[in-house]
């Protein structure tokens, strides 16, 4: 159910809806049933629990002809009229008496226990014995809030045992509904909307979708105030439905399957207008349009609606918006998540609905409505230039391999370069096909539509392990670092410190992802249900199996350089080691002291998407820092080797020159001056210098741990 928000307004409309589960149907039912069993019809007359002075005109705070006086918070306890059962009760407040109407009329009452051993061959027959009986006694049932959820209750054990519904079945419902949701229904409807327990709005709009996704074949049906229209659906859709709403769905290259539209004119009177934010009513808020469901077989990227205003006084801030089953723990909510406001021209609002998938969905267990497009395309662009970056890091690493992995030190390191920045790639590509299969939800056995189980899992699967390599392939550069800083007598060889990275680069994430998997996914709570492939929060807390290894590692790695540094400024690095071994040690200390906080930092603002899931800067800032995480490794695992930029300058082909030995022909800088621009941005001052260079030949040897 989706619609706009304006201003003081919400315009609704339904583009995708979210079926009511049926176990929730059932216990609904039986809560209902349990509740109506403990309203005990009051027989004989008015009964009454009056203070000592309360029949004393005087002194009495609400007086009126039907209940008499009282003071305030008296209460009596009245029967309810002919052909009903249970009681009412009126209450003193504020010098009026306040009525709670818990009577329910004996026809619905028995309906609703002969619909709970309905079965499909009696739905004909039943529904339109209801349909009859709503309409005869619409007077007193618009009037009664237990009496209009009691027939939604009806309703939904309907479309429970139904599996096809002809149109005859579809008119009594329509006609049933017709009158629940009337003008003279507001007040009850306003009194049921109040109780979070009955969730009547939803169970309502869920049946409907269900009884819709159940019609057979082609045909239009309508009551006063609603419009009911199913044809096929050929690539695209045009319809102007009842007058009021126009909804345009472009070429999509769907085709033979159906589309059904139902309009209701007045449900807006009856719908809350709760959001994500608040369940209470928002006296600044309405809904201001017709309110549409829209319910087709396929997943549509491209839907725009255009709406008529109700209230043309309201003019201000049109937000689109749809209804959102899951919101508020299930009791429903408005939401604009994948929706925008298009415009606002001659009291027409037109919206335009898509889905997009965010990067922030990595850590966030929700992201505000409103930032979803922004933090797309920071995603996406930052993706972008990340796989861009890793693969010319790739590249890179094999082009100079042979010429920095003269010695243990520097060969580990540069393993270790090479596997942080493959498993980020494969990362980035898995999230990548994550947020295409998002994009592309199943539908499930006709209900709702929702993440394809299988497909979405062995993404989530990957994301995980090759985020979790990324992180412990930090780990070993760091252990490294501990390793040749400070047990500077031991030694080991090249094929131990090998079999050593790799047990804890990708043997240690195996395991966390295949007990993550093992632990949740039998009951269906691995991934989440719901807005992207990804670890699952809200049921399983599956999300902890990255973030507590992931942080554990930034803050061993801080450990790490804490030592490494207290080492190194005592002693002085070049008293024990080589001087190439020293120039691979500056450069793996300068790597592990500017990544691990970077990504410690990206990390840790994922970790405040999920504690203040509101916050718009924190989303931001996660989504651009994570987002970038392949660029950061390129510039700083990388590019800020000078020996590898060293390697890089002497290799590359030099232009020909004419008198000018600094630009190309093509009036450009060379590649030579391109190393140098290089050269110059890691070029730093020493605050503690490794020892003077050996020759001219070698670079590197200033390198400095600390610069500025």
């Amino acid at each position: 159910m989706t619609g706009f928000r304006q201003g003081s307004t919400i315009v609704d409309f339904t583009v995708q809806t979210t079926q009511i589960n049926a176990d929730e149907i059932v216990n609904a039912n039986q809560n209902l049933s349990n509740s109506l069993k403990d309203i005990a019809p009051v027989i004989g007359s008015a009964s009454a629990v009056f203070s000592e002075n309360s029949n004393n005109p005087s002194t009495a705070k609400c007086n009126d002809s039907q209940y008499g006086t009282g003071l305030e918070g008296d209460k009596k306890i009245v029967t309810c009229d002919q052909g009903q059962e249970g009681s009412k009760t009126v209450i003193c407040q504020e010098s009026t008496w306040k009525l709670q109407d818990n009577c329910i009329l004996t026809t619905i009452k028995r309906l609703i226990n002969v619909s709970q051993n309905l079965t499909e061959e009696k739905v004909p027959n039943f529904v339109m014995n209801l349909s009859q009986t709503v309409r005869e006694n619409k007077t007193e049932i618009v009037k009664s809030p237990l009496t209009i959820s009691t027939i939604v209750t009806i309703l939904n054990n309907i479309a429970n045992v139904s599996h096809t519904v002809n149109a005859t079945v579809m008119q009594d419902v329509l006609n049933t509904v017709d009158v629940i949701i009337g003008d003279g229904a507001t007040q009850s409807w306003a009194v049921l909307n109040a109780n979070d327990a009955l969730n009547t709005i939803s169970k309502l709009l869920g049946s409907m979708e269900t009884l819709s996704d159940r019609l057979v074949g082609e045909f239009s049906n309508s009551a006063q105030r609603i419009l009911l229209n199913r044809t096929m659906f050929n690539n695209s859709f045009y319809a102007d439905l009842n007058s009021s709403i126009i909804i345009d769905i472009p070429n999509t290259g769907i085709t033979n399957t159906f589309i059904t539209t139902i309009t209701f004119s007045t449900l807006n009177n009856v719908m809350p207008v709760r959001n994500s934010t608040f369940n209470a009513t928002n006296k600044g808020t309405a809904i201001n349009a017709a309110v549409v469901l829209v319910k087709i077989n396929a997943t549509i990227k491209n839907v725009t609606l255009s709406y008529n205003k109700v209230n043309k006084s309201l003019t201000l801030n049109p937000q689109c918006v749809f209804w959102n089953f899951t919101l508020l723990q299930n009791l429903g909510a408005w939401d604009d998540r994948g929706c925008k406001f298009v415009s606002d021209i001659n009291n027409t609002v037109t919206c335009r609905c898509n889905h997009l998938t965010s990067f922030s969905l990595l850590m966030a267990t929700d992201i505000p409505p409103s930032l979803t497009e922004a933090l797309d395309i920071i995603t996406y662009v930052g993706v972008g230039i990340s796989l861009a970056s890793l693969v010319i890091c790739l590249i890179i690493e094999g082009y100079v391999w042979k010429a920095v992995t003269r010695n243990s030190t520097a060969f580990m390191r540069h393993v270790s370069i090479v596997n942080t920045a493959l498993s980020l790639l494969i990362a980035d590509i898995c999230f990548i096909i994550a947020a295409a299969i998002a994009n592309n939800p199943l539908e499930n056995q006709g209900k709702d539509l929702t993440l394809p189980v299988g497909p979405c899992s062995t993404a989530t699967f990957f994301m995980h392990f090759f985020y979790l390599a990324l992180f412990f392939w930090m780990l070993v550069s760091g252990l490294l670092l501990f390793y040749r800083t400070v047990m500077v007598f031991s030694h080991m060889s090249k094929s131990t410190m090998l079999a050593t990275g790799f047990s804890l680069g990708y043997g240690c994430p195996l395991i966390i992802a295949a007990i993550t998997v093992a632990v949740t996914a039998p009951g269906h709570g691995y991934i989440r249900k719901t807005d992207g492939c990804w670890l699952n929060w809200s049921d399983t807390k599956a999300l902890l199996a990255l973030v507590i290894p992931a942080l554990t590692i930034v803050l061993i790695n801080m450990l790490i350089v804490i030592v490494v540094l207290f080492k190194m400024l005592r002693r002085g690095v070049g008293d024990i080691t080589q001087r190439d071994e020293r120039h691979t040690l500056v450069v793996v200390a300068r790597c592990v002291i500017i990544l691990t906080p970077l990504f410690g930092l990206t990390w840790s603002l994922g970790v405040g998407t999920m504690v203040s899931s509101t916050d718009k800067g924190i989303h931001i800032a996660f989504a651009f820092f994570n987002s970038l995480q392949g660029f950061f490794i390129l510039v700083f695992g990388t590019l800020s080797d000078s020996k590898i930029r060293s390697v890089l300058s002497r290799r590359l082909p030099r232009p020909t020159t004419g008198s000018n030995p600094t630009r190309s022909t093509s009036g450009g800088l060379s590649a030579s001056s391109g190393m140098n621009l290089i050269n110059r941005l890691f070029r730093k001052r020493s605050v503690h210098r490794v020892s003077p260079p050996a020759n001219s030949g070698s670079s590197g040897a200033s390198e400095s741990l600390v610069s500025s």
